[in-house]
This record gives structure tokens, sequence and C-alpha cells, in this order.
């Protein structure tokens, strides 16, 4: 019989709180995980209970997971992330358009698009880069260096993953500008994202060649962990949108990071308030 335990995370992790979860997930013991989490030990995984946690979780702005007890990162041969809002702190495109006065208009194109009310990722891209035509290229490397910056623990969970042996891909619907710049910057493995258009220093407005979108993030993602010799409960995928529910639906261990709810909904994990750096507290050393 395989025996599960729960890890819960915040912020404040109180007592008061892990006693309530203990309780509710009639836990057999205890064990801290430094100052923000614990792992309630031998847990009821009953559905009932995963749902009355579940809901207990979101009310008490605790991020709460069921692992299977002695579970290790080095298990794992890939971890794999969205770049945009995931990875970092913003999307590079509504950066990008805010340098032309445009922000708004390409912020709520993404918006509808992460949120899965516009299902062609490709023609809301297409859509959203058509704004940036005459903007200077410049203000690519503007973004990079004002605007982008790492989401909280992005760089412990990359560096300890690296440790342990996985694999890091960056799979993105951005633009390499990025995705090449961070994986020099912290060790990636690979990166895949999107070619903005430029002519004469000044961007086109076009994509050049074929479009990064949910389905290509899977089949990257695929071939990725086929060259690793990874099976699925061997991958982390994390990511945040609509278009990546394709990629998170190859991965043993999916999560949604700060996630619209039609993510939330589809993940089998959650960070909806501790760092990327959770992930690593849902394995044993």
């Amino acid at each position: 019989m395989t025996t599960t335990h729960l890890v819960i995370q915040s912020p404040a992790l109180s007592t008061d709180l892990i006693e309530q979860a203990a309780a509710i997930a009639e836990a057999s013991g205890v064990r801290r995980v430094g100052t923000t989490a614990a792992r309630l030990l031998a847990v009821n995984d009953s559905a009932e209970i995963r749902a009355e946690i579940l809901a207990w979780g979101e009310r008490s702005l605790v991020d709460t997971a069921y692992v299977v007890a002695g579970s290790r990162l080095s298990d794992c041969k890939v971890l794999a992330m969205d770049m945009d809002s995931t990875l970092i702190n913003i999307e590079c495109i509504d950066e990008i358009a805010a340098y032309g006065g445009v922000k708004e208009q390409v912020a709520s194109i993404t918006e509808a698009a992460m949120r899965g009310e516009i299902k062609d990722f490709s023609e809301s891209l297409t859509r959203r880069v058509a704004f940036l035509k005459g903007l200077s290229a410049d203000v690519l490397q503007s973004v990079y260096e004002q605007k982008l910056r790492f989401n909280p623990g992005a760089e412990q969970l990359v560096a300890t993953a690296k440790q342990a042996g996985l694999k890091v891909l960056l799979v993105s619907g951005g633009f390499t500008f990025f995705t090449e710049k961070l994986k020099a910057r912290i060790g990636l493995d690979a990166a895949h994202a999107n070619v903005l258009g430029t002519e004469n220093g000044l961007l086109t407005g076009q994509v050049v060649g074929r479009i990064l979108d949910a389905q290509g993030k899977a089949d990257t993602l695929r071939a990725f962990a086929q060259d690793c010799g990874a099976t699925a409960d061997q991958i982390i995928a994390i990511g945040d949108g609509a278009n990546d529910l394709k990629m998170l639906g190859l991965a043993g261990y999916s999560v949604a990071y700060r996630a619209k709810p039609v993510v939330r909904a589809q993940a089998k994990f959650a960070l909806n308030v501790a760092g990327l750096d959770g992930v690593l507290n849902w394995f044993e050393a």
C-alpha cells in the first residue's frame, strides 16, 4: 500500500495552521520543513479529504500538495518551465508594447489568451505582435534590463534541480531575445521560443517562422524528455496560462504557478502563495 504525505506551505505557516491541516488530513505525524513548510505524514488521501484540504488551503492561503512518501528530486530527470509570468515576473510582450503606448490593447489580448478565452494562441500572438510594428528593436534590451526579474525562488529551483541531475528546459510562447539571455544567465540546458522579426533596427510586427503555440510547447517537451530518457513521472512542468496545458499534461508533476483558474483546475499541483522553490519541499532528501 502506498503511503502518502501532505506538504503544506505558506510564507506565514503558523503552528495553528499546521494543526488544522493535520486534523483534517488525519496525519500520523508532522515534520517541519524550514519555517514556511511542513510535511504531514501518512495522511488520509481519499477524494473527500483531498477536497476538504484543497478548500481549506484556498481559504487559509496555504499551498497543499499530496506526494508519495519517499519521493526524491533526483528520481526526476526533466524540469520544464514557461517563461512569462512563470520563471519571470512579466509578460514581455506587454512591456514591449508599453514603449509604443499600446500596452493596454496588447495586455487585454494576453489576458484573454491566458484565461483560455482565445483558443488560437497563434492568432492571439499575431494580433499582439502587429501592435509592435515600427518600434525600435532596442526596446527589447530596455525591457530586459529595466523590467524583467526572476520570480521568487526561480534561481534556487533551477540551481537545485541541476545539482540533482535534472535537465532544465525553458519553453515559451514569448521571444528568443529573452529566453537566450536567461539560458546563459542561469545555465538552462535548452530554451525554445518565437523569433521577433526585425528590419533596419525596427520591429516588423511579425513573428519569423512557425509560432510556438500550445502544441509546439508540448512537442518540444516531449522531444526533450525523450532525449533525456524521462518518463512522465520523471517530468516536472510549470506554467500559468492556457497555452501551457498541453505541456503540463505530459508531466507527472504538473504545476500551476500563480495560474489562471483553467490551469489550476487541470494541474496536479499549484503554487499560489509559495515561491517556485516550493517545488523542492515536496521531495525528501
